[in-house]
């Protein structure tokens, strides 16, 4: 098959029907994006959605459209440029950060869109110079090691609060467990727990869906009017090529494009070794092997987003759950653009799989990835005590770009203040100073 031969499926030891599983996986686990995305930028009110400061609409079945399509599209470029089984659409952070700005009249939707644009256009120039993979390849082993065990408790974190399992409004709780989605939640995590145990195939598929259709009779799962719809595309124009340059040079802009830059750099990073990690793909070093590739893709991405109204573009970390189900090669990535597309038109079935569904996917997915932190060689403390800040830092601050950034920062300290500042890499103090701005005005 020329499947076969163009993704090096044979090679990778695996097959068509993994990565298709593996792909499905991916995709059912990220599909919440297209209903928070629009939620994001317009609100989670009833309303179809907002008009920005300069008085246009900007819709939430716009916005889910474009996001649907643009992920495609991208994580088909994924597919067939780097062959590699990473998914991406719309990051979460600059989406939620942008929205409020919009929402409380404090920036239109075309400056958000420029603002994008442009931190785009800067990731394509770092990645086609090779300056992103010269940041990787600085960075210490064992920070890059743990960025895998970081990002396993980011997942699962999110499938605690998700599902209603764990609550963290006030604090760090137990959920409602009288609560059907949260009983739902439990048993998809026992299911997908004991398929595994049996080494059964597309476990995490398997509990997604067999609790998506015992959520039905318990009102978890809403079943739709109908499956299949055709989108209004009348006010898709609204936001596509949407740009607003008024203000550009202003410190709050300029201060804006920075924390959306600092954010997805980072983000990106951790992601993309920590789902190569994973997946073995990594070398001795921890770096990964033509890293260049999803880098670019990932920056691409973000430009070619911003032009039809989409905020940062960036290689999701529920890529995992693909990884786990077996997927390695691009034809895991080609499979989930697939069923982006599909969702355009049959949005309202994708849309049906509750949260009682996928976050228990996330859960076990997040333990899964925590087992790389057994390789962070221990018997140097001021080598173990980045890893440790990032790992708490990305589990409690719930951001996985915050956490890199304080891990690095945390390295670069404990070597300084124990005098062996000469075994830090140059760049690490170069690259400290944008890291410590972020964190005053992030």
């Amino acid at each position: 098959m020329k499947a076969l031969s163009l993704f090096k499926i044979e090679e990778r030891k695996s097959s068509v029907k993994t990565e298709i599983i593996a792909g499905l996986t991916t995709f059912m686990t990220m599909a919440y994006i297209l209903i928070v995305q629009p939620g994001a930028i317009c609100g989670y009110g009833p309303e179809a959605g907002i008009t920005d400061p300069s008085g246009v609409f900007i819709s939430k079945e716009a916005i889910m459209v474009t996001t649907a399509l643009i992920s495609a599209v991208i994580t088909f470029l994924m597919a067939f440029y780097a062959n590699l089984p990473f998914a991406l659409s719309t990051g979460l952070g600059s989406n939620f950060m942008f929205g409020a700005l919009l929402q409380s009249g404090q920036c239109t939707y075309g400056r958000a869109m420029i603002i994008t644009l442009i931190s785009g256009i800067i990731f394509v120039l770092l990645s086609a110079l090779g300056i992103r993979d010269l940041i990787v390849r600085m960075i210490p082993k064992n920070i890059k090691i743990s960025i895998s065990t970081a990002i396993g408790f980011f997942i699962a974190y999110i499938g605690f609060k998700n599902t209603g399992i764990g609550t963290f409004t006030n604090g760090i709780a137990m959920g409602d467990f009288t609560d059907p989605a949260v009983i739902l939640a439990i048993l998809g995590l026992v299911l997908i727990g004991v398929l595994t145990a049996y080494k059964v195939n597309g476990a995490i598929l398997i509990g997604i869906v067999v609790i998506t259709i015992l959520g039905i009779p318990f009102g978890v799962t809403t079943l739709p009017e109908s499956l299949f719809k055709i989108p209004e595309m009348g006010e898709v124009k609204n936001i596509v090529f949407n740009f607003d340059a008024g203000g550009l040079f202003q410190a709050s802009t300029l201060a804006l494009m920075f924390i959306v830059f600092v954010g997805d750099f980072f983000s990106t990073l951790g992601t993309v070794l920590g789902v190569a990690g994973k997946a073995g793909m990594l070398d001795k070093d921890g770096n990964l092997p033509e890293i260049q590739k999803p880098f670019l893709v990932d920056a691409v991405g973000t430009c070619v987003g911003a032009l039809f109204g989409c905020t940062t573009i960036t290689t999701f970390v529920e890529s995992s759950s693909g990884v786990e189900a077996g997927g390695r090669t691009g034809m895991t990535a080609l499979t989930t653009g697939v069923m982006f597309l599909l969702t355009i038109f049959a949005a309202p079935l994708f849309l049906m799989i509750p949260n009682a569904a996928t976050g228990p996917a996330l859960i076990f997915v997040g333990f899964l990835m925590i087992s790389g932190f057994a390789n962070v060689d221990f018997s140097d403390f001021t080598e173990a005590f980045g890893p440790f800040v990032m790992i708490m830092f990305t589990a409690f601050a719930g951001s996985i770009a915050a956490g890199i950034s304080a891990g690095i920062l945390a390295y670069v300290f404990i070597k300084v203040a124990t005098g062996r500042f000469k075994e830090v890499h140059p760049g690490m103090y170069i690259l400290a100073i944008p890291l410590i701005l972020y964190f005053i005005y992030g």
